[in-house]
């Protein structure tokens, strides 16, 4: 793994942990498991050497028997929520349940791992970072590319100047679903930009800061009889930059163009593809930091998604220790979600 691959200060990988923290396993329980993400997470919990997976939860009768069928326990609310030796809760439920269930696992003392987007409302949202603060308990956002090593690469050249001066951050997440998942989508206003678009918008918060203005276009173009926002372009004003981000769920194909792209006065850094063979591309008028003058391309072919969330994560409950993105960040990515999604901030 090239060794730009994480910031570092505030992106920094975690640092190597003392061989007897190391060793011992944390006891990892699901709220929840209706989520796409879910299995992934569950998969990786159950084999990985960080985690023991004490089982999941889900209102959904049919969920849980696919889940018992694969060898995976099946708790009650109260065993997963009561049970003291289970130190992290990691929440997968539906989307309009990820506010409720973060409290109550907080409020039983876990540490959790919250599905993104992490609240309807900015209210919600401060609500459990206020509670986390208060039992000294850690809330990680999933935001699935955070971890992500030609983003991050691409944002330290940015955070180090050696882009110049950053004028335009620009993204594109687009995917491509049928009619059976719209409805769960179109539960909240900001629709795809809310659900995918959400990706995004972190990294660019988290370099630029709070925008002074946001313009959102929440269109429905698609041929359903559904009021989904399925393609969607927010316009982001900083004061001496721009962003766009944009996001349908109506392409083919769409995992290749995928892309995150920072531009600045000495050269511009392009993320294309995110996945597969995650490729980053600097291109500089003056050769800065390690990179020389023109293009330089980077590959990262063993990225696998959620891993780095889940070490970081284990190390920092391990060495009782705050996570790299802080909670203030968080309040403004999820501010600048919501009023890119024209929803309650």
């Amino acid at each position: 793994m090239n060794r730009r691959n994480f910031l570092s200060a505030s992106l920094a990988a975690p640092a190597a942990a003392p061989l007897e923290a190391q060793v011992a396993k944390i006891r990892v329980g699901f709220l929840g498991v209706a989520h796409s993400h879910a299995r992934d997470k569950v998969n990786l919990t159950r084999h990985g050497a960080d985690w023991d997976l004490a089982g999941v939860w889900d209102r959904d009768a049919k969920l849980c028997a696919q889940y018992a069928s694969q060898g995976v326990r099946i708790l009650t609310l109260e065993e997963l929520l009561l049970d003291s030796s289970i130190q992290v809760v990691a929440i997968e439920s539906e989307v309009k349940l990820h506010a409720e269930h973060a409290r109550m696992a907080l409020t039983t003392g876990k540490h959790i791992h919250l599905e993104k987007p992490p609240s309807e409302t900015m209210g919600d949202l401060r609500a459990i970072v206020d509670l986390a603060r208060t039992k000294r308990l850690i809330v990680q956002v999933g935001y699935m590319w955070r971890y992500h090593p030609g983003i991050n690469a691409a944002l330290e050249a940015a955070l180090n100047g050696w882009l110049g001066d950053v004028y335009l951050v620009r993204g594109t997440m687009n995917t491509l679903i049928g009619a059976d998942r719209r409805p769960e989508w179109a539960l909240f206003r900001g629709g795809q930009m809310f659900e995918q678009g959400c990706h995004l918008i972190d990294p660019m918060i988290r370099l630029l800061g709070r925008p002074a203005k946001i313009t959102p276009f929440l269109k429905h173009h698609g041929a359903y009889q559904d009021n989904l926002a399925d393609n969607t372009v927010a316009v982001f004003e900083f004061p001496r930059a721009l962003g766009i981000i944009s996001s349908t769920v109506l392409q083919p194909g769409a995992t290749t163009h995928r892309c995150f792209e920072i531009f600045g006065s000495n050269g511009n850094a392009v993320v294309r593809p995110i996945e597969q063979v995650p490729t980053l591309a600097i291109d500089l008028v003056k050769a800065a930091g390690p990179y020389p003058a023109g293009v330089k391309t980077l590959t990262f072919p063993g990225f696998r998604r959620y891993t780095g969330d889940f070490e970081e994560l284990a190390d920092a409950v391990r060495r009782t220790r705050p996570l790299s993105v802080r909670a203030e960040e968080e309040l403004l990515v999820h501010e600048a979600l919501l009023r890119a999604s024209t929803m309650p901030v």
